[in-house]
């Protein structure tokens, strides 16, 4: 889908946005948009402050002059605002592509509100096309592997361009594991994930989407749980 259609979803979640309140900021292409609208109300006197779910997202943040703090000083949000991978008819998520999936859903699980920016080629019918990240423990790599696969997985541990495990911003590895698209019953498989040894946090965002707002190039589309 087009740059514009993320920028008109990011926009609608601006609006969203009041003097005096404690966002969540998310991460990823889409969210970054939001981050430079919400830069422009800032500039313009708007009065917020963030919490970014990535280093990434906080270092665009202080580039841009949004005031940032952290879960000890604030630890409740107003609003979270990110992006989605997937997203299907009862507003499951599947989150975590660029990484940040552990800090994206203690953000999100902190705020009141949790809204999804996203263009069409996130709604899906059924999640799972979209392989699900699963954060881990290096050391538990083998035995969930194994555990995934007999789950129906294609798992695949998630490496840097030069060949090395990809750390997530709290240090830890992730397994893609691609199901589908066969996720039928997300709340079940989030369940049994919760329940595996090694597994930090896991990309299914499951009863925690207030609306997706959905782009495109001259509309948003607001789609409620």
């Amino acid at each position: 889908m087009s740059d514009e259609a993320k920028r008109m979803a990011a926009g609608a979640a601006v609006e969203l946005v009041l003097d005096g309140m404690r966002l969540g900021i998310g991460t990823g292409s889409t969210a970054e948009h939001f981050i430079h609208l919400l830069a422009q109300r800032v500039k313009a006197g708007l009065s917020v402050t963030g919490i970014a779910t990535s280093e990434r997202s906080a270092e665009l943040c202080s580039r841009l002059g949004i005031p940032l703090t952290n879960l000890d000083e604030t630890p409740s949000l107003d609003l979270a605002v990110d992006g989605a991978d997937e997203f299907d008819g009862a507003l499951n998520l599947i989150k975590g592509g660029g990484g940040a999936l552990l800090r994206e859903k203690i953000v999100a699980a902190a705020a009141k509100r949790f809204v999804v920016i996203a263009d069409a080629s996130k709604q899906v019918a059924v999640l799972g096309a979209f392989p699900l990240p699963v954060e881990i423990i290096p050391m538990a790599r083998q035995p969930l592997s194994q555990r995934l696969a007999k789950l129906g997985a294609v798992v695949a541990l998630r490496q840097t361009a030069d060949g090395k495990p990809f750390r997530s911003d709290e240090n830890h590895w992730i397994l893609d594991c691609a199901f589908g698209p066969a996720i039928t019953d997300p709340p079940r498989l989030a369940h049994t994930l919760s329940g595996m040894p090694g597994v930090v946090e896991h990309g299914l965002f499951c009863g925690m989407t207030e609306r997706v707002l959905l782009g495109s190039d001259d509309q948003v589309t607001v789609i409620n749980s």
